[in-house]
Protein backbone atom coordinates (compact mmCIF):
# COMPACT_ATOMS: atom_id res chain seq x y z
CA UNK A 1 0.00 0.00 0.00
CA UNK A 2 2.89 2.37 0.72
CA UNK A 3 4.46 1.74 -2.69
CA UNK A 4 1.40 1.50 -4.92
CA UNK A 5 -1.51 2.95 -2.94
CA UNK A 6 -1.41 6.51 -4.19
CA UNK A 7 -1.65 5.39 -7.79
CA UNK A 8 -3.22 1.96 -8.05
CA UNK A 9 -4.72 0.83 -4.76
CA UNK A 10 -6.98 2.18 -2.01
CA UNK A 11 -7.65 0.58 1.37
CA UNK A 12 -11.40 -0.02 1.80
CA UNK A 13 -11.40 -1.80 5.17
CA UNK A 14 -9.14 -3.91 7.36
CA UNK A 15 -5.65 -3.80 8.81
CA UNK A 16 -2.65 -3.62 6.46
CA UNK A 17 -0.08 -2.83 9.18
CA UNK A 18 0.67 -6.48 9.89
CA UNK A 19 4.19 -7.65 10.57
CA UNK A 20 3.82 -10.95 8.66
CA UNK A 21 5.02 -10.95 5.06
CA UNK A 22 2.83 -11.77 2.08
CA UNK A 23 3.70 -15.28 0.93
CA UNK A 24 2.34 -15.07 -2.61
CA UNK A 25 -0.17 -13.70 -5.09
CA UNK A 26 -3.25 -15.74 -6.04
CA UNK A 27 -5.87 -15.03 -8.71
CA UNK A 28 -9.36 -15.96 -7.52
CA UNK A 29 -11.42 -18.28 -9.76
CA UNK A 30 -15.11 -18.50 -8.77
CA UNK A 31 -15.46 -21.80 -10.65
CA UNK A 32 -12.71 -23.56 -8.73
CA UNK A 33 -12.02 -24.34 -5.10
CA UNK A 34 -9.40 -21.80 -3.93
CA UNK A 35 -5.97 -23.28 -3.28
CA UNK A 36 -4.22 -20.74 -1.10
CA UNK A 37 -1.04 -20.83 0.86
CA UNK A 38 -1.07 -19.04 4.20
CA UNK A 39 -0.60 -15.26 4.04
CA UNK A 40 -1.68 -15.03 0.38
CA UNK A 41 -2.89 -11.86 -1.31
CA UNK A 42 -5.90 -12.62 -3.52
CA UNK A 43 -6.84 -10.77 -6.71
CA UNK A 44 -10.62 -10.90 -7.10
CA UNK A 45 -10.77 -10.49 -10.87
CA UNK A 46 -14.42 -10.37 -11.92
CA UNK A 47 -15.74 -10.26 -8.36
CA UNK A 48 -18.73 -7.92 -8.07
CA UNK A 49 -17.66 -5.26 -5.50
CA UNK A 50 -21.29 -4.42 -4.73
CA UNK A 51 -22.78 -7.92 -4.73
CA UNK A 52 -23.81 -10.32 -1.98
CA UNK A 53 -20.92 -12.68 -2.74
CA UNK A 54 -18.28 -10.39 -1.26
CA UNK A 55 -18.99 -11.15 2.44
CA UNK A 56 -19.05 -14.92 1.75
CA UNK A 57 -15.80 -14.70 -0.20
CA UNK A 58 -14.10 -12.77 2.61
CA UNK A 59 -15.20 -15.43 5.07
CA UNK A 60 -13.84 -18.22 2.87
CA UNK A 61 -10.52 -16.43 2.40
CA UNK A 62 -10.29 -15.89 6.16
CA UNK A 63 -10.61 -19.65 6.65
CA UNK A 64 -7.60 -20.07 4.35
CA UNK A 65 -5.57 -17.43 6.28
CA UNK A 66 -5.39 -14.97 3.39
CA UNK A 67 -4.09 -11.48 4.18
CA UNK A 68 -6.05 -9.41 1.67
CA UNK A 69 -8.52 -9.32 -1.20
CA UNK A 70 -8.20 -6.86 -4.10
CA UNK A 71 -11.38 -6.09 -6.05
CA UNK A 72 -12.25 -3.45 -8.60
CA UNK A 73 -13.14 -0.06 -7.08
CA UNK A 74 -15.51 1.49 -6.15
CA UNK A 75 -16.44 -0.96 -3.42
CA UNK A 76 -19.77 -0.73 -1.58
CA UNK A 77 -18.74 -0.88 2.10
CA UNK A 78 -21.98 -2.24 3.55
CA UNK A 79 -22.34 -3.31 7.19
CA UNK A 80 -22.22 -6.94 6.05
CA UNK A 81 -18.92 -6.36 4.23
CA UNK A 82 -17.47 -4.46 7.19
CA UNK A 83 -18.44 -7.29 9.58
CA UNK A 84 -16.98 -9.89 7.20
CA UNK A 85 -13.66 -8.01 7.09
CA UNK A 86 -13.56 -7.77 10.90
CA UNK A 87 -14.37 -11.48 11.41
CA UNK A 88 -12.07 -12.83 8.70
CA UNK A 89 -9.09 -10.53 9.29
CA UNK A 90 -8.76 -10.15 5.51
CA UNK A 91 -8.02 -6.61 4.36
CA UNK A 92 -10.29 -5.38 1.57
CA UNK A 93 -8.45 -3.32 -1.07
CA UNK A 94 -9.84 -1.54 -4.14
CA UNK A 95 -8.08 -1.40 -7.51
CA UNK A 96 -8.54 2.16 -8.76
CA UNK A 97 -10.44 3.00 -11.92
CA UNK A 98 -8.27 2.90 -15.03
CA UNK A 99 -5.61 0.63 -13.54
CA UNK A 100 -5.34 -2.79 -15.14
CA UNK A 101 -5.09 -6.18 -13.49
CA UNK A 102 -2.00 -6.84 -15.62
CA UNK A 103 -0.28 -3.81 -14.09
CA UNK A 104 -1.08 -4.71 -10.51
CA UNK A 105 -0.18 -8.39 -11.01
CA UNK A 106 3.20 -7.63 -12.56
CA UNK A 107 4.09 -4.97 -10.00
CA UNK A 108 3.12 -6.95 -6.91
CA UNK A 109 4.91 -10.06 -8.14
CA UNK A 110 8.03 -8.05 -8.90
CA UNK A 111 7.96 -6.49 -5.43
CA UNK A 112 7.44 -9.86 -3.72
CA UNK A 113 10.43 -11.24 -5.63
CA UNK A 114 12.79 -8.55 -4.27
CA UNK A 115 13.71 -10.46 -1.15
CA UNK A 116 13.97 -13.95 -2.65
CA UNK A 117 17.10 -15.78 -1.47
CA UNK A 118 19.34 -16.85 -4.30
CA UNK A 119 17.73 -14.47 -6.78
CA UNK A 120 20.59 -13.36 -9.02
CA UNK A 121 18.88 -12.53 -12.28
CA UNK A 122 17.27 -9.17 -12.92
CA UNK A 123 13.53 -9.34 -12.67
CA UNK A 124 11.66 -8.60 -15.87
CA UNK A 125 8.44 -6.81 -16.75
CA UNK A 126 6.90 -7.56 -20.12
CA UNK A 127 9.99 -9.57 -21.08
CA UNK A 128 12.34 -6.62 -20.50
CA UNK A 129 14.67 -5.89 -17.54
CA UNK A 130 12.66 -4.19 -14.81
CA UNK A 131 13.16 -0.43 -14.83
CA UNK A 132 15.50 -0.40 -17.87
CA UNK A 133 13.76 2.41 -19.76
CA UNK A 134 16.35 2.46 -22.54
CA UNK A 135 15.66 -1.20 -23.29
CA UNK A 136 11.96 -0.39 -23.25
CA UNK A 137 12.51 2.56 -25.61
CA UNK A 138 14.38 0.38 -28.10
CA UNK A 139 11.68 -2.30 -27.93
CA UNK A 140 8.93 0.25 -28.53
CA UNK A 141 10.94 1.80 -31.39
CA UNK A 142 11.18 -1.63 -33.01
CA UNK A 143 7.41 -2.11 -32.68
CA UNK A 144 6.67 1.28 -34.23
CA UNK A 145 9.59 1.28 -36.68
CA UNK A 146 10.42 4.81 -35.55
CA UNK A 147 12.80 6.51 -33.08
CA UNK A 148 11.06 7.39 -29.82
CA UNK A 149 11.64 9.24 -26.59
CA UNK A 150 10.05 8.57 -23.20
CA UNK A 151 9.39 11.81 -21.33
CA UNK A 152 7.98 12.81 -17.95
CA UNK A 153 5.23 15.35 -17.23
CA UNK A 154 7.76 18.20 -17.44
CA UNK A 155 9.01 17.14 -20.90
CA UNK A 156 12.29 15.84 -19.50
CA UNK A 157 13.69 12.94 -21.51
CA UNK A 158 13.82 9.82 -19.33
CA UNK A 159 15.05 7.49 -22.09
CA UNK A 160 15.42 7.38 -25.86
CA UNK A 161 15.82 4.70 -28.49
CA UNK A 162 18.40 4.30 -31.19
CA UNK A 163 18.02 5.62 -34.74
CA UNK A 164 17.59 9.21 -33.54
CA UNK A 165 19.63 10.32 -36.55
CA UNK A 166 16.61 9.39 -38.69
CA UNK A 167 14.57 12.18 -37.05
CA UNK A 168 15.35 15.89 -37.35
CA UNK A 169 17.30 18.71 -35.70
CA UNK A 170 14.57 19.25 -33.11
CA UNK A 171 14.80 15.65 -31.89
CA UNK A 172 18.60 15.77 -31.78
CA UNK A 173 18.47 18.94 -29.69
CA UNK A 174 15.94 17.30 -27.34
CA UNK A 175 18.02 14.15 -26.85
CA UNK A 176 21.30 16.02 -26.32
CA UNK A 177 19.74 18.39 -23.77
CA UNK A 178 17.60 15.60 -22.22
CA UNK A 179 14.77 18.16 -22.26
CA UNK A 180 12.30 19.40 -24.87
CA UNK A 181 13.55 22.92 -25.81
CA UNK A 182 11.49 25.67 -24.23
CA UNK A 183 10.38 27.19 -27.52
CA UNK A 184 8.97 23.84 -28.70
CA UNK A 185 7.28 23.10 -25.37
CA UNK A 186 5.69 26.55 -25.32
CA UNK A 187 4.37 26.13 -28.86
CA UNK A 188 2.97 22.68 -28.05
CA UNK A 189 1.18 24.17 -25.04
CA UNK A 190 -0.26 26.98 -27.16
CA UNK A 191 -1.56 24.46 -29.69
CA UNK A 192 -3.29 22.48 -26.94
CA UNK A 193 -1.22 19.38 -27.63
CA UNK A 194 -0.48 18.64 -23.97
CA UNK A 195 -4.12 19.26 -23.07
CA UNK A 196 -5.33 16.71 -25.64
CA UNK A 197 -2.49 14.33 -24.80
CA UNK A 198 -3.43 14.12 -21.12
CA UNK A 199 -7.21 14.34 -21.63
CA UNK A 200 -7.71 11.56 -24.18
CA UNK A 201 -6.51 7.96 -24.25
CA UNK A 202 -5.55 8.08 -27.91
CA UNK A 203 -2.44 9.21 -29.77
CA UNK A 204 -1.98 12.87 -30.70
CA UNK A 205 -0.38 13.90 -34.01
CA UNK A 206 1.79 17.02 -34.41
CA UNK A 207 2.88 17.93 -37.93
CA UNK A 208 5.79 20.23 -38.87
CA UNK A 209 3.22 22.66 -40.26
CA UNK A 210 1.48 22.80 -36.84
CA UNK A 211 4.66 23.63 -34.99
CA UNK A 212 5.99 26.10 -37.55
CA UNK A 213 9.71 25.65 -36.80
CA UNK A 214 12.41 24.80 -39.33
CA UNK A 215 14.06 22.40 -36.91
CA UNK A 216 11.09 20.01 -37.01
CA UNK A 217 10.69 18.25 -40.35
CA UNK A 218 9.32 14.86 -39.22
CA UNK A 219 5.82 14.35 -37.87
CA UNK A 220 5.44 13.50 -34.17
CA UNK A 221 2.96 11.01 -32.74
CA UNK A 222 2.58 11.05 -28.95
CA UNK A 223 0.57 9.10 -26.40
CA UNK A 224 0.24 9.57 -22.64
CA UNK A 225 1.54 6.95 -20.23
CA UNK A 226 -1.07 6.32 -17.55
CA UNK A 227 -1.49 4.29 -14.37
CA UNK A 228 -5.15 4.55 -13.49
CA UNK A 229 -6.06 8.25 -13.52
CA UNK A 230 -2.47 9.38 -12.97
CA UNK A 231 -0.36 10.64 -15.88
CA UNK A 232 3.19 9.32 -15.54
CA UNK A 233 4.63 10.74 -18.75
CA UNK A 234 4.41 10.28 -22.51
CA UNK A 235 5.92 8.51 -25.51
CA UNK A 236 6.93 10.58 -28.56
CA UNK A 237 7.58 8.85 -31.89
CA UNK A 238 9.11 10.64 -34.88
CA UNK A 239 7.33 9.04 -37.84
CA UNK A 240 5.58 10.27 -40.96
CA UNK A 241 2.51 8.73 -42.52
CA UNK A 242 -1.07 8.16 -41.46
CA UNK A 243 -1.87 6.94 -37.97
CA UNK A 244 -3.67 3.71 -38.86
CA UNK A 245 -5.23 1.23 -36.43
CA UNK A 246 -2.10 -0.93 -36.34
CA UNK A 247 0.11 1.97 -35.25
CA UNK A 248 -2.54 3.16 -32.78
CA UNK A 249 -2.76 -0.28 -31.13
CA UNK A 250 1.03 -0.53 -31.02
CA UNK A 251 1.23 2.83 -29.23
CA UNK A 252 -1.49 1.83 -26.75
CA UNK A 253 0.33 -1.42 -25.94
CA UNK A 254 3.63 0.45 -25.64
CA UNK A 255 2.13 2.98 -23.20
CA UNK A 256 0.96 0.16 -20.92
CA UNK A 257 4.41 -1.45 -20.98
CA UNK A 258 6.15 1.86 -20.22
CA UNK A 259 3.68 2.50 -17.37
CA UNK A 260 4.72 -0.77 -15.71
CA UNK A 261 8.39 0.16 -15.83
CA UNK A 262 7.86 3.74 -14.64
CA UNK A 263 5.80 2.50 -11.71
CA UNK A 264 8.43 -0.10 -10.91
CA UNK A 265 11.19 2.51 -10.90
CA UNK A 266 9.17 4.77 -8.63
CA UNK A 267 8.22 1.93 -6.29
CA UNK A 268 11.84 0.80 -6.06
CA UNK A 269 13.00 4.33 -5.32
CA UNK A 270 10.35 4.69 -2.61
CA UNK A 271 11.39 1.39 -1.03
CA UNK A 272 15.08 2.38 -0.98
CA UNK A 273 14.28 5.84 0.39
CA UNK A 274 12.08 4.41 3.14
CA UNK A 275 14.64 1.73 4.07
CA UNK A 276 17.40 4.34 4.36
CA UNK A 277 15.15 6.57 6.46
CA UNK A 278 14.32 3.64 8.79
CA UNK A 279 18.00 2.77 9.20
CA UNK A 280 18.90 6.41 9.81
CA UNK A 281 16.14 6.78 12.41
CA UNK A 282 17.34 3.64 14.20
CA UNK A 283 20.92 4.94 14.33
CA UNK A 284 19.90 8.39 15.58
CA UNK A 285 17.67 6.95 18.31
CA UNK A 286 20.41 4.65 19.61
CA UNK A 287 19.39 1.45 21.33
CA UNK A 288 19.93 -2.21 20.56
CA UNK A 289 19.46 -2.07 16.78
CA UNK A 290 21.53 1.06 16.17
CA UNK A 291 24.85 -0.73 15.68
CA UNK A 292 23.40 -3.13 13.12
CA UNK A 293 21.64 -0.25 11.29
CA UNK A 294 24.93 1.65 11.16
CA UNK A 295 26.63 -1.37 9.64
CA UNK A 296 23.88 -1.69 7.00
CA UNK A 297 24.50 1.94 6.08
CA UNK A 298 28.16 1.04 5.57
CA UNK A 299 29.36 3.37 8.33
CA UNK A 300 30.32 0.97 11.09
CA UNK A 301 33.52 1.89 12.95
CA UNK A 302 33.70 5.37 11.40
CA UNK A 303 33.85 8.71 13.16
CA UNK A 304 30.84 10.64 11.91
CA UNK A 305 29.86 14.30 11.76
CA UNK A 306 26.12 14.90 12.12
CA UNK A 307 24.51 17.29 9.65
CA UNK A 308 20.82 18.19 9.89
CA UNK A 309 18.88 20.32 7.42
CA UNK A 310 15.37 21.69 7.13
CA UNK A 311 13.34 24.01 4.96
CA UNK A 312 12.98 27.50 6.35
CA UNK A 313 9.24 28.13 6.66
CA UNK A 314 7.17 30.43 8.79
CA UNK A 315 4.35 27.89 9.07
CA UNK A 316 5.36 24.86 11.09
CA UNK A 317 2.00 23.19 10.36
CA UNK A 318 2.88 23.19 6.66
CA UNK A 319 5.12 20.15 7.18
CA UNK A 320 2.07 17.89 7.01
CA UNK A 321 1.17 19.23 3.57
CA UNK A 322 1.99 16.99 0.62
CA UNK A 323 3.75 19.82 -1.19
CA UNK A 324 6.07 20.44 1.76
CA UNK A 325 6.78 16.72 2.05
CA UNK A 326 7.78 16.65 -1.63
CA UNK A 327 10.08 19.64 -1.08
CA UNK A 328 11.64 17.88 1.90
CA UNK A 329 12.38 14.86 -0.32
CA UNK A 330 13.94 17.22 -2.85
CA UNK A 331 16.08 18.68 -0.07
CA UNK A 332 17.17 15.20 1.05
CA UNK A 333 18.07 14.16 -2.50
CA UNK A 334 19.96 17.39 -3.16
CA UNK A 335 21.92 17.17 0.11
CA UNK A 336 22.72 13.51 -0.57
CA UNK A 337 24.14 14.32 -4.00
CA UNK A 338 26.13 17.27 -2.62
CA UNK A 339 27.68 15.42 0.33
CA UNK A 340 28.31 12.24 -1.67
CA UNK A 341 30.32 14.24 -4.20
CA UNK A 342 32.79 15.09 -1.42
CA UNK A 343 32.45 11.92 0.68
CA UNK A 344 30.94 9.03 -1.35
CA UNK A 345 30.04 6.99 1.73
CA UNK A 346 27.90 9.76 3.31
CA UNK A 347 24.36 8.70 4.24
CA UNK A 348 21.40 11.10 4.05
CA UNK A 349 17.70 10.55 4.77
CA UNK A 350 14.61 12.49 5.80
CA UNK A 351 13.37 11.54 9.27
CA UNK A 352 10.24 13.36 10.38
CA UNK A 353 10.42 16.96 9.21
CA UNK A 354 14.23 17.04 9.18
CA UNK A 355 16.91 15.75 6.82
CA UNK A 356 19.85 14.12 8.61
CA UNK A 357 23.24 13.29 7.18
CA UNK A 358 26.06 11.15 8.55
CA UNK A 359 29.36 12.37 7.14
CA UNK A 360 32.38 10.11 7.74
CA UNK A 361 35.62 11.79 8.75
CA UNK A 362 38.14 10.79 6.09
CA UNK A 363 41.15 12.90 7.06
CA UNK A 364 41.89 13.24 10.77
CA UNK A 365 41.93 16.95 11.62
CA UNK A 366 41.55 18.96 14.78
CA UNK A 367 38.08 20.14 13.73
CA UNK A 368 36.38 17.85 11.19
CA UNK A 369 33.07 19.68 11.64
CA UNK A 370 34.66 22.77 10.10
CA UNK A 371 34.88 20.88 6.81
CA UNK A 372 31.23 19.92 7.20
CA UNK A 373 30.38 23.60 7.75
CA UNK A 374 32.14 24.53 4.52
CA UNK A 375 30.26 21.80 2.62
CA UNK A 376 26.98 22.89 4.17
CA UNK A 377 27.59 26.56 3.35
CA UNK A 378 28.35 25.68 -0.24
CA UNK A 379 25.15 23.59 -0.38
CA UNK A 380 22.96 26.37 1.04
CA UNK A 381 24.40 28.87 -1.45
CA UNK A 382 23.71 26.53 -4.36
CA UNK A 383 20.10 25.65 -3.52
CA UNK A 384 19.15 28.97 -1.95
CA UNK A 385 17.15 30.10 -4.96
CA UNK A 386 14.90 27.03 -5.11
CA UNK A 387 15.07 25.50 -1.62
CA UNK A 388 15.32 27.84 1.41
CA UNK A 389 17.49 25.45 3.41
CA UNK A 390 19.05 25.80 6.83
CA UNK A 391 21.76 23.43 8.07
CA UNK A 392 23.07 22.58 11.54
CA UNK A 393 26.40 20.84 12.11
CA UNK A 394 27.27 18.87 15.26
CA UNK A 395 30.69 17.62 16.41
CA UNK A 396 32.01 14.26 15.26
CA UNK A 397 30.93 11.19 17.18
CA UNK A 398 33.09 8.04 17.32
CA UNK A 399 30.31 5.71 18.49
CA UNK A 400 26.53 5.38 18.80
CA UNK A 401 26.46 7.48 21.96
CA UNK A 402 28.34 10.26 20.20
CA UNK A 403 25.95 10.09 17.24
CA UNK A 404 22.87 10.32 19.48
CA UNK A 405 24.40 13.26 21.35
CA UNK A 406 25.34 14.95 18.10
CA UNK A 407 21.80 14.55 16.80
CA UNK A 408 20.40 16.20 19.93
CA UNK A 409 22.87 19.07 19.57
CA UNK A 410 22.03 19.53 15.88
CA UNK A 411 18.32 19.62 16.75
CA UNK A 412 18.96 22.41 19.28
CA UNK A 413 20.81 24.46 16.67
CA UNK A 414 18.21 23.80 14.00
CA UNK A 415 15.41 24.95 16.30
CA UNK A 416 17.07 28.33 16.79
CA UNK A 417 17.29 28.82 13.03
CA UNK A 418 13.81 27.45 12.31
CA UNK A 419 12.17 29.87 14.73
CA UNK A 420 14.02 32.82 13.22
CA UNK A 421 16.19 33.78 16.21
CA UNK A 422 19.29 34.09 14.01
CA UNK A 423 19.97 35.11 10.44
CA UNK A 424 22.55 32.32 10.02
CA UNK A 425 21.74 29.66 7.43
CA UNK A 426 24.52 27.31 8.58
CA UNK A 427 25.42 27.11 12.26
CA UNK A 428 27.04 25.08 15.02
CA UNK A 429 26.17 25.16 18.70
CA UNK A 430 29.09 27.54 19.30
CA UNK A 431 27.28 30.09 17.12
CA UNK A 432 23.86 29.94 18.82
CA UNK A 433 24.37 28.39 22.26
CA UNK A 434 22.97 31.36 24.21
CA UNK A 435 19.89 31.51 21.99
CA UNK A 436 19.39 27.76 22.41
CA UNK A 437 19.61 28.08 26.20
CA UNK A 438 17.05 30.90 26.19
CA UNK A 439 14.63 28.75 24.19
CA UNK A 440 15.10 25.87 26.63
CA UNK A 441 14.52 28.21 29.58
CA UNK A 442 11.30 29.32 27.89
CA UNK A 443 10.21 25.70 27.60
CA UNK A 444 10.98 25.13 31.28
CA UNK A 445 9.12 28.27 32.34
CA UNK A 446 6.11 27.34 30.19
CA UNK A 447 6.04 23.83 31.67
CA UNK A 448 6.00 25.32 35.17
CA UNK A 449 3.38 27.93 34.29
CA UNK A 450 5.70 30.85 35.11
CA UNK A 451 4.37 34.35 34.38
CA UNK A 452 5.99 37.82 34.41
CA UNK A 453 5.97 39.46 37.86
CA UNK A 454 6.92 42.79 39.39
CA UNK A 455 7.82 45.66 37.07
CA UNK A 456 7.24 43.75 33.82
CA UNK A 457 3.81 42.55 34.97
CA UNK A 458 2.80 46.12 35.86
CA UNK A 459 4.02 47.47 32.53
CA UNK A 460 2.21 44.76 30.55
CA UNK A 461 -1.02 45.45 32.43
CA UNK A 462 -0.69 49.20 31.79
CA UNK A 463 -0.02 48.65 28.06
CA UNK A 464 -3.03 46.39 27.76
CA UNK A 465 -5.29 49.12 29.14
CA UNK A 466 -3.68 52.16 27.49
CA UNK A 467 -1.81 50.84 24.43
CA UNK A 468 1.19 52.89 25.55
CA UNK A 469 3.99 50.69 24.15
CA UNK A 470 6.01 50.85 27.36
CA UNK A 471 7.13 47.20 27.28
CA UNK A 472 8.20 47.51 23.66
CA UNK A 473 10.11 50.69 24.42
CA UNK A 474 11.90 49.16 27.41
CA UNK A 475 12.80 46.10 25.39
CA UNK A 476 14.26 48.16 22.53
CA UNK A 477 16.25 50.31 24.98
CA UNK A 478 17.68 47.24 26.72
CA UNK A 479 18.55 45.59 23.38
CA UNK A 480 20.37 48.79 22.36
CA UNK A 481 22.35 48.77 25.65
CA UNK A 482 20.88 52.12 26.67
CA UNK A 483 21.55 53.87 23.35
CA UNK A 484 18.44 56.06 23.02
CA UNK A 485 19.14 57.05 19.41
CA UNK A 486 19.57 53.46 18.25
CA UNK A 487 16.53 52.23 20.17
CA UNK A 488 14.35 55.08 18.84
CA UNK A 489 15.41 54.28 15.28
CA UNK A 490 14.44 50.62 15.80
CA UNK A 491 11.00 51.77 17.00
CA UNK A 492 10.64 54.44 14.27
CA UNK A 493 9.99 57.17 16.84
CA UNK A 494 11.75 60.39 17.89
CA UNK A 495 14.43 60.04 20.62
CA UNK A 496 12.54 62.52 22.83
CA UNK A 497 9.44 60.34 22.55
CA UNK A 498 11.48 57.35 23.74
CA UNK A 499 12.94 59.40 26.65
CA UNK A 500 9.40 60.29 27.74
CA UNK A 501 8.35 56.64 27.53
CA UNK A 502 11.34 55.54 29.60
CA UNK A 503 10.34 57.99 32.33
CA UNK A 504 6.85 56.47 32.24
CA UNK A 505 8.43 52.98 32.42
CA UNK A 506 10.20 53.95 35.64
CA UNK A 507 7.03 55.48 37.11
CA UNK A 508 4.51 52.80 36.11
CA UNK A 509 6.79 49.82 36.54
CA UNK A 510 8.38 51.15 39.71
CA UNK A 511 11.78 50.17 38.34
CA UNK A 512 15.15 51.89 38.70
CA UNK A 513 16.72 51.76 35.23
CA UNK A 514 20.07 52.85 36.72
CA UNK A 515 20.24 49.63 38.77
CA UNK A 516 22.06 46.84 36.78
CA UNK A 517 20.35 44.08 38.80
CA UNK A 518 16.88 45.45 38.01
CA UNK A 519 17.83 45.91 34.37
CA UNK A 520 19.04 42.30 34.20
CA UNK A 521 15.86 41.01 35.88
CA UNK A 522 13.73 42.94 33.40
CA UNK A 523 15.75 41.70 30.44
CA UNK A 524 15.54 38.08 31.66
CA UNK A 525 11.77 38.22 32.07
CA UNK A 526 11.33 39.86 28.68
CA UNK A 527 13.48 37.20 27.03
CA UNK A 528 11.99 34.18 28.74
CA UNK A 529 8.50 34.92 30.06
CA UNK A 530 7.04 37.71 27.92
CA UNK A 531 5.99 37.19 24.28
CA UNK A 532 8.44 38.86 21.89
Amino acid sequence: MDDLGATLLELVAGDVDQREEISGLVIYDPLDEPVLGPRSLVLGIGVDPSGDTLPRLLGALGDHDAVGLVVRAPVALTPQVRDAVARSGVALIGLRRGATWAQITALIRSMLAEGDIGEHEHESLGGLPSGDLFAVANAVAALLDAPITIEDRNSRVLAFSGRQDEADASRVETVIGRQVPERYATRLTELGVFRDLYRYQRPVVVTPQDLGYDGMTVQRVAIAVRAGDEILGSIWAAMDGDLDSERTNALLDASKLVALHLLRIRAGADVRRRLRADLMATVLEGGAGARDALARLGLSGRTLVIVSAALLTGDEHAWADHGRAAELERLADALSVHLSAAVPSAAVAAVGGTVYGLLPVIVATSSPEQRAVRLASDFVDRVGGSLPAIVAVAPAGPDIGGIVGGKAQADRVLRVMREGHTALRVARLDDVQTLALVLELRDLAAARGERPVGAIARLMEYDECNNAGLVQSLEAWLDALGDVGKAAAALFIHPNTLRYRLRRVAEVGEIDLEDPEQRFAAMLQLRILAPR
